[in-house]
């Protein structure tokens, strides 16, 4: 980026970032779920996304420490925050590489019967563990699963908000009244505020049996009402739309979970891997049609832009309690029609790849 001086060589290399980017989230989805059993999954799949708010909130200290170096400096000012974020994603890469194993079965720190005991933990999630058979029946189970349509109509709603927020806070914020160095600072209690929502929302989910859906359908409701609060509140009642912008942040719990879905819920390796790439590019192309509800001339008020936060958060917390009635229905179906589930049998119908659609001893985590 720093040697791209127009915008089409800016364009490449942005789009080249991209494809590299993409395996990022899908990856540790599938990870978390061949390390850790259908309870733990949740938190741990909270933690390493607040990872997030913990980057914006360094990266605008980073960018506020270097505003403050004199503007004649080579490299430009803006160039050493690449070189800087740069240099330590680069770095950190090589750890990753080296000492992240994407499974227990190769993980080189486990000797033989350890990394049995571990995979033996998770096969009690009945989704199975990784393997490299591609099942065509999956990929067309992958496209028509209802939990995926769900989740990819979810994500892609919510992440055009998402767009904005990412993209456009530093903007917005400063059309509230503030200067560039308050701004800064204002928006990483943003970011604050959504790692504080994915530890509490994946605490509860924790401890709470059952309550995944519904923990996401509260931050929903939290994130919709804010929408709702900055698209309507007076234009002079500044700190109570800033509040509500930072309170949008809560909407990461609700992304965090339709994750967790993929992991806890959808068995077979192919099945589970395709809805987590379709998922991604749901949000994807989310973040990609985003920036394009903020107009530049309603600035200072942006009404576009919040009404669209408004119905997208919508559209996702409608998405959400539709995956819970259709999980809460199949599970009561398979109930009474096969009787209590075998935990044994469904161990065994996971690891032999079986989805949760064949495996009738399956139950969805609510």
């Amino acid at each position: 980026m720093t040697q791209s001086r127009d915008y089409s060589s800016a364009l490449a290399v942005r789009f080249i970032m991209g494809v590299f980017e993409a395996a990022v989230t899908p990856g540790l989805t599938l990870m978390t779920g061949f390390w850790y059993t259908r309870r733990e999954i949740p938190l741990r799949q909270c933690i390493w996304y607040s990872s997030l708010g913990w980057g914006g909130i360094v990266g605008s200290y980073i960018s506020m420490g270097v505003s403050k170096l004199p503007v004649d400096l080579k490299p430009e000012r803006w160039e050493l925050i690449f070189y800087i974020l740069g240099g330590a994603t680069c770095l950190w890469a090589f750890v990753i590489w080296f000492l992240l194993p994407d499974s227990p079965s190769n993980a080189r720190f486990l000797n033989h019967r350890e990394r049995l005991i571990a995979v033996k933990r998770v096969a009690s999630n009945e989704t199975g563990i990784k393997n490299k058979a591609f099942d065509k029946d999956q990929v067309v189970l992958g496209f028509t699963d209802p939990k995926t349509l769900l989740l990819f109509t979810s994500v892609f709603a919510a992440a055009i908000p998402n767009g904005v927020v990412n993209s456009f806070s530093t903007i917005i914020i400063r059309d509230m009244g503030f200067s560039t160095t308050r701004t800064t600072q204002l928006k990483s209690v943003g970011d604050a505020v959504q790692i504080i929502g994915l530890i509490i929302g994946g605490s509860i989910i924790l401890n709470v049996p059952n309550s995944r859906l519904l923990t996401a359908t509260a931050a929903n409701m939290l994130c919709t009402i804010s929408a709702a609060c900055m698209a309507y509140l007076p234009r002079d009642n500044t700190w109570g739309r800033l509040v509500c912008f930072w309170l949008v942040n809560t909407q990461s719990v609700g992304f965090t979970v339709s994750l967790t879905t993929i992991s806890s819920n959808m068995a077979g390796y192919t099945h589970r891997s395709l809805a987590s790439a379709l998922v991604f590019t749901a949000y994807c192309w989310g973040n990609f049609a985003g920036p394009f509800v903020v107009k530049k001339s309603e600035a200072p008020h942006f009404t576009g832009a919040t009404i669209g936060l408004l119905v997208g958060y919508a559209i996702k917390f409608c998405c959400h309690l539709g995956l819970l009635v259709y999980m809460y229905l199949i599970n009561r179906h398979r109930n009474k029609t096969y009787g209590p589930p075998n935990k044994e049998r469904s161990n065994e119908a996971g690891m032999r790849d079986q989805t949760e659609f064949e495996n009738k001893d399956f139950r969805y985590v609510l």
